[in-house]
């Protein structure tokens, strides 16, 4: 379950798996609408009356990116076949324009024919139903569509464009598509179908005794057909070749406003540094939206997806995006949250990409008692990024016109949401989800959000707010204290949670304890956040071969083991990356780094290939559970190495 490969433009979002076959197409939005959902656009190879998918154990793969870049650097070799491919596949980085470059070069040496051939298997919109595929003779293309979603199919080798084609029925009744008219080399050349229908485009080349031809294939898509005919012939005018070569250069370009002196960071720290700064990139949606994670290979264990933006994960991507210099790019998400903020001042559990409320299984009633469906930190967490991303630029015409519409109206609902006889936050639901509480992640994110707020109201003179706000969150911090840190323990709690009339702690070990002092409750080296994360790391490493910490005591979600004293849950990059940013900011001299530098390192080791890193990771092999690419992951990865180079530095010259 993974997304190997992902290219992007911010407008458009295409993912490939480990076989280079395309799974999703997201557009307009990044996130919404997938065109593909998941399905199989097959890529295949006839040479010499042999025929082979890409997804035959007979193919062995080399996956990775042109560096610093976002277009992919491939290697697919099949000794059987006597081939070699090397392909290219990138997104435009203005234009909604997929293009792949294939180099087929032959082992053998006699001159051969070989046929390529890429197959169409769309959903448009989300469904087969009504949609059309139909060969466009006036441009020699073929084209998917349905309402406003165009979708037109192109491509060329040396000896001319598309040679073959052919649509079709697929998944009903007995068709399985007409990927498999290409198994014998030759497509049947039907001309269009409609409802459930797949396509398939072939490109024949003669590749030379020991010699290599390439052939290039593109996508264009739009609103209508008049609009994926001017990309199709923008590409045909521009060539590919040269179209490729400009998103390479795009983006190392845009790559140059990063750090560029990493201190004693190996090359692959650095090197999966950009390129999760290029991974998260193509996860934003330009219009505001961060999303989660786009594998919808999730959809096979709950009729459910991560195509969401949560404002959690929206603003912890963003602060750190910010911290590595990338406030233009962020800089929406605070405009998204601002116009998706509920009347009251709190914003939903998480939303679509263009805005509208995603769904939830947050109940509004439970047993008689009406209940507000959020988890809080949501809304604190946009308010303490916001002002991270301020200090980190001092860009004041961002907050000055978020002032009203979300800073205060925010901070007001933060400042009256309370329990007045704990000084705490009232309930809501933990930042995983999974239980209704007062949790120390969720207080601690009210505190920061707060005194952010205080932060804001002090830059722009309304003294009479600040002096409010920081006193409520002076209060919380008390009430965390008071109620929240367990002496015996010697660690906070996870939270408290109501039972039998009265308020209780919950002793469950938590990673995300280190909110206490991430967000400022507490300085690094107060004694009790340190022997919080000494709990952690005790309570929470997972005692195999493959490393990590985990979330929490006995985590349920994609549980593997029932051992809970050695494996007290999957291993989680952000939570083992928490640690280290805890090693990073109470590191005393240049040898303490040491540790949170192996982490690092050792995260470096537990990405796929291509440098896609997952949620979680199987605590007996390693390999990525639930989704992946996960952004969450990816941005506390940047976040981990911008704090570890800014100390090493400081450190280093002390």
């Amino acid at each position: 379950m993974a997304r190997h490969l992902v290219v992007g433009n911010g407008k458009m979002l295409v993912n490939l798996d480990k076989s280079c076959y395309i799974r999703d197409i997201y557009f307009p939005y990044v996130g919404q609408l997938n065109h593909v959902g998941g399905q199989q656009c097959r890529f295949g190879v006839w040479a010499d009356g042999a025929f082979s998918w890409l997804d035959s154990p007979d193919w062995r793969f080399e996956l990775g990116y042109v560096e610093d870049s976002l277009v992919t650097n491939i290697a697919a070799r099949n000794d059987a076949l006597g081939l070699e491919l090397f392909i290219n596949d990138g997104v435009h980085q203005r234009e909604c324009i997929y293009i792949k470059r294939v180099v087929v070069r032959s082992t053998i040496e006699r001159d051969r024919e070989v046929r390529l051939f890429f197959h169409q298997d769309l959903m448009i919109e989300g469904t087969e139903v009504g949609d059309t595929a139909a060969y466009y003779p006036e441009n020699n293309t073929l084209f998917h569509y349905k309402r406003s979603s165009y979708f037109m199919f192109n491509g060329f080798s040396d000896e001319g464009g598309i040679a073959q084609y052919s649509t079709g029925i697929k998944r009903f009744h007995s068709a399985e598509g007409t990927w498999r008219d290409a198994e014998d080399g030759a497509l049947m050349g039907n001309a269009i179908a409609q409802g459930s229908v797949d396509s398939t485009i072939g490109f024949g080349t003669t590749v030379p005794a020991g010699g290599e031809k390439t052939v290039y294939y593109w996508m264009s898509v739009g609103r209508d057909l008049e609009e994926v005919k001017k990309l199709n012939q923008y590409v045909t005018d521009s060539h590919p070749e040269k179209l490729l070569s400009r998103i390479v250069i795009y983006w190392r370009h845009w790559l140059l406003r990063t750090v560029t002196d990493f201190g004693d960071l190996p090359k692959e720290v650095v090197d999966l540094y950009k390129k999760s700064l290029l991974i998260v990139r193509t996860q934003t949606d330009e219009n505001g939206a961060i999303i989660a994670a786009n594998d919808t290979d999730i959809l096979q264990y709950n009729r459910d997806h991560y195509s969401y933006m949560w404002p959690r994960d929206g603003a912890l991507i963003a602060e750190a995006m910010s911290l590595a210099g990338y406030q233009s790019m962020i800089a929406p998400f605070f405009q998204f949250c601002a116009d998706t903020l509920s009347p009251e001042g709190y914003l939903y559990h998480k939303y679509n990409p263009d805005g509208t409320v995603g769904s939830s299984w947050h109940p509004y009633v439970v047993q008689g008692t009406n209940r507000l469906p959020i988890q809080e930190d949501e809304t604190a967490l946009v308010l303490y990024a916001l002002w991270k991303d301020y200090t980190y630029h001092q860009v004041i015409e961002l907050p000055q016109s978020l002032y009203s519409s979300l800073i205060r109206k925010a901070a007001n609902f933060l400042g009256e949401f309370m329990e007045p006889e704990l000084n705490l936050p009232k309930p809501s639901y933990d930042l995983w989800e999974e239980r209704y509480g007062i949790w120390t992640y969720t207080a601690a994110s009210v505190y920061g959000g707060l005194m952010s707020a205080a932060y804001f109201t002090d830059l722009f003179g309304d003294y009479e707010r600040s002096d409010h706000y920081r006193s409520t969150a002076e209060a919380i911090k008390q009430g965390i204290l008071d109620h929240i840190w367990d002496e015996e323990a010697g660690r906070f709690a996870r939270g408290l949670i109501y039972k039998d009339g009265a308020w209780v702690k919950d002793m469950t070990l938590e990673s995300s304890l280190f909110g206490i002092w991430e967000f400022g409750v507490l300085p690094v080296d107060d004694s009790r956040a340190a022997r919080t994360i000494r709990a952690i790391k005790e309570g929470l490493s997972v005692k195999t071969g493959v490393g990590g910490v985990a979330r929490y005591t006995n985590d349920y979600y994609f549980q593997q083991s029932g051992d809970i004293e050695k494996i007290p849950g999957n291993p989680w990059i952000i939570c083992t990356l928490w640690i280290a940013n805890y090693e990073i900011e109470s590191a005393k001299t240049l040898a303490d780094l040491a540790s949170p530098r192996r982490t690092l390192e050792w995260v470096v080791g537990k990405s796929l290939d291509s440098g896609v890193l997952p949620e979680q990771l199987n605590p007996f092999d390693g390999s990525p559970l639930a989704v992946a690419p996960l952004t969450w992951s990816h941005a506390t990865f940047v976040q981990s190495v911008c704090k570890y180079v800014r100390k090493h530095a400081k450190l280093r010259s002390s």
